[in-house]
């Protein structure tokens, strides 16, 4: 094979403090010391550990007295010379394959009778099969095969899955004419008439490698049969070293631990072998293309074609990585994407060798990915473009959980209660925005929520007032950017899986929610359901709204005492209109409050949730919750999409930031950007971020000893930009006031950040807080946690009654934290 090319071990060990992107070494035998006359032998496209699909790309280390032709390579009993090149700096690298499945020794010695007197080395690998798992456990079953559902230019981009049996397991493959034809549904999957030859349940495709070319015509990417000859509309990109080429990209697609998967990257016209890419035109650097969305696994989820073909990275010449499994709209494992988006990233440097650095882009589920995967598995990306982020997934559901609870009791409990027809009342509680005005909705959506407004007022429900003569109705960020985000994590009846009945065994015993889809790391219960670890014991909602006398102590007791919490997976029943069923008085239940735990009646206060405190200490030591040790360069960007009342609500990068600075009090290599986007977004800042991304990093591989933050260029600070693009502010005091007490920055100024319902409650800034330490209530009021209020005889025993095991401490953090937790490595 041709030699690929080498790696800059700087940029790698400087950037992310690893001993390398992916893999180990080992030097001389066990026992022997590293000596300068010993061979070294490592692993350059994984961890030894972490081999997949039989192959891995091998690099051997010579002392100089050493020949390259006296080297002998043996992967167990097999001699794989053969496999490798010289480089140009004189270490030897081959892709060594037909690994079998479990551990093989690689030795490197040097031919006997050659006079050389230095040592030989070997290294114990473990292949796993292309199917996975590696870490991530058990794999789900049922699953859905979608690789028939892919279209690309009209042509598929896999086709159908491989059988794997005859049991009525999985997705149905149908016979195909000499074309590749048989019958199908719109989906791509076999009719009733079409003849069974099998079926899959893992859903393996073959792989498949073609051409593509971005066209004057329609500046759209389309198929190229031939890569010598490219039509005569192919545009023309110029890469990042100022070369001017016809812009065409070599595609690979596959499957890769049961997700489809894309790697692409500009070629030369007339590549002549697609199975060993030209890749004179690539700049030595890998993109993970990771996207977001919301959904509950059991699905190997679709293709997206600007997320696999990015023409704005491509033309720049990055090699740009996707998987389906990298993306949160198939599923929010985020033990499983990891270990995908390893494998993935296995196999581009198997293809194309190891990069000078490896950047992770994309938004929401995207942007939560990188933090989570560069906490867990250092090394797996040197640089980190997070849009519109989150530090989690996991964590969003600790105060989202609050939102219909909250809503519920405005619209239903205390409908009398006029003040709760404020939506700045309802902010001041919920602590996410919320405004008479919403802005950027469209015809569909402002129908919608009118419809539901109209449903509700029928029902004698309270709304809240409408502006004059808005077509729109009020609405809180909870309803348009969360809403049915609850039924989605908690409910197991409830699921918006596609292509579900495609399944030959259907999906009986499924548990649809986020825990249940980890069960592998929140384990089960002795009720047989996935253990859940929201809790809501001892939170006092809206005492920030008291202390500030936006409500009265009667009204925040009475809050407290009716807002209840969310019943157990196994108490939890079908949920009713708008999410299912026909809209009638007795169906009707926009929050879910069927599945609530409410007040039994009267004044009785609503029992409160306790949380699986196995389940929260899994979040911790499975990595699913960012805690933000992590320390490689990061731009966190976003649209400013707050009068949108868009989920991405803009406290979560400073979320971020908070919990980098509670591992070690340092957060200066994450840089956060805003834009504007009112009245709506023009300017996206993610190009110049990869530009400065490309500096940083360029900085690190010249000057390593003086770290991450020690490289940062001039445009790598704080920053905000006007629509078209202008920078209003830049520097390190423009945030000034969000999570310090300072007089507030310029960009703090432009750009009002809000809150959430736990840092209401007295929470801190960065939220994670499962389950709060308790004190009594006489403690709480002695402390003056109550501002002016202070409690009377009677209200204190109330108090007591609906608290009575204790309100909040947050001063203690999370109890349900292991203790001497460290981190995920």
């Amino acid at each position: 094979m041709r030699a690929p090319h080498r790696p800059l071990r700087l940029v790698l060990v400087g950037a992310a403090g690893l001993a390398l992107v992916a893999g180990a070494t080992v030097a001389a035998e066990a026992g022997s010391p590293r000596h300068g006359n010993a061979l070294r032998i490592e692993v350059l496209s994984s961890a030894p550990d972490q081999v997949s699909a039989g192959d891995a790309l091998v690099e051997v280390s010579l002392p100089k007295q050493v020949r390259p032709s006296d080297v002998v390579i043996r992967a167990g009993a097999a001699d794989v010379t053969d496999a490798f090149d010289l480089t140009s700096d004189r270490t030897l690298v081959g892709l060594v394959d037909d690994l079998r499945v479990g551990r093989t020794t690689l030795r490197a010695e040097v031919r006997r009778g050659a006079r050389h007197g230095a040592r030989s080395a070997s290294l114990r690998v473990t292949n796993f099969p292309e199917s996975g798992p590696i870490f991530s456990g058990p794999q789900q079953q049922p699953f859905v095969c979608t690789t028939a559902r892919g279209r690309f230019d009209g042509r598929k981009i896999l086709g159908q899955p491989i059988v794997d049996n005859q049991d009525r397991q999985g997705i149905a493959v149908a016979r195909e004419d000499a074309d590749g034809d048989y019958p199908q549904d719109g989906r791509g999957y076999p009719t009733a008439d079409a003849e069974t030859v099998g079926w899959s349940a893992n859903c393996a495709a073959e792989r498949r490698i073609g051409y593509v070319y971005r066209s004057t015509t329609d500046n759209r990417f389309h198929w190229l049969d031939d890569p010598a000859n490219a039509p005569a509309d192919t545009a023309t990109t110029t890469t990042k070293d100022g070369q001017q080429v016809p812009f065409v990209v070599r595609w690979e697609r596959g499957t890769v631990n049961r997700f489809v998967y894309s790697i692409a990257a500009l070629a030369p016209v007339g590549d002549a072998d697609p199975e060993r890419p030209d890749d004179a035109l690539w700049n030595r650097r890998l993109v993970f293309s990771f996207q977001g969305g919301v959904a509950i696994g059991h699905a190997q989820g679709t293709t997206s074609d600007s997320a696999m073909l990015p023409a704005d990275l491509l033309g720049r010449g990055y090699g740009v990585m996707w998987s389906s499994g990298t993306r949160t709209s198939t599923h929010y494992n985020l033990q499983l994407g990891g270990e995908t988006a390893l494998m993935l990233k296995e196999r581009a440097i198997e293809t194309y060798g190891v990069p000078d650095y490896t950047v992770a882009v994309g938004g929401s589920g995207g942007a939560i990915q990188q933090y989570v995967y560069a906490q867990n598995h250092p090394g797996i990306i040197d640089a980190a473009i997070p849009q519109y982020s989150y530090p989690d997934m996991v964590t969003q559901i600790i105060h989202v959980g609050d939102c219909e609870l909250l809503e519920h009791y405005f619209d239903a409990t205390d409908r009398a209660n006029p003040k709760w027809k404020d939506p700045e009342v309802r902010q001041a509680i919920i602590g996410l925005n919320g405004t008479k005005e919403p802005k950027n909705l469209s015809a569909g959506e402002i129908a919608q929520w009118n419809q539901l407004y109209g449903a509700m007022q029928a029902l004698g429900y309270q709304v809240m007032d409408r502006a004059p003569g808005s077509a729109a109705p009020p609405l809180m960020e909870c309803k348009p950017g969360w809403f049915g985000l609850t039924p989605l994590a908690l409910n197991p009846t409830f699921t918006d899986v596609q292509d579900l009945d495609k399944l030959a065994q259907g999906t009986e015993g499924v548990q649809w929610t986020h825990f249940a889809d980890l069960v592998n790391i929140y384990g089960t219960g002795s009720d047989g359901y996935a253990r859940v670890p929201w809790d809501n014991v001892g939170v006092q909602y809206g005492l920030q709204a008291l202390k500030d006398g936006v409500i009265t102590p009667a009204e925040f007791v009475d809050l407290n005492a009716k807002v209840g919490s969310w019943k157990e997976a196994r108490d939890m029943v079908t949920e009713g209109a708008p999410f299912a069923g026909a809209t009638t008085p007795q169906n009707f239940d926009p929050w879910s409050s069927r599945n609530m735990n409410l007040s039994p009646g009267g004044d009785a206060p609503a029992p409160r949730r306790s949380g699986d405190l196995k389940a929260i200490r899994a979040a911790y030591a499975s990595g699913m919750q960012f805690q933000g040790d992590i320390d490689i360069p990061i731009i966190d960007l976003r649209p400013y999409l707050e009068d949108e009342l868009d989920m991405h609500n803009t406290q979560q990068s400073f979320a971020v930031r908070q919990r980098m600075l509670n591992v070690d009090r340092d957060a200066s290599n994450q840089v956060i950007w805003f834009a504007d986007a009112r009245p709506q977004q023009d300017y996206d800042p993610t190009l110049r971020a990869f530009e400065v991304v490309d500096e940083w990093m360029a900085n690190i591989a010249r000057n390593p000893r003086k770290g991450v933050s020690g490289n940062k260029p001039a445009r790598a600070v704080d920053t905000c930009f006007t629509t078209s693009g202008e920078v209003i502010a830049a520097g390190p005091k423009v945030w000034n006031g969000v999570l310090d007490t300072k007089a507030a920055g310029e960009c703090t100024q432009r750009f009002p950040i809000y809150s959430s319902s736990r840092r209401v409650a007295g929470a801190p800034y960065e939220g994670g807080i499962w389950k709060c330490a308790l004190q009594p209530v006489s403690k709480a009021v002695k402390s003056g946690l109550y501002g002016s209020w202070r409690p009377g005889r009677a209200e204190i025993a109330r108090l007591e009654q609906v608290f009575p095991e204790g309100v909040c401490d947050y001063r203690k953090g999370d109890v349900g934290k292991p203790k001497g937790h460290g981190h995920w490595r």
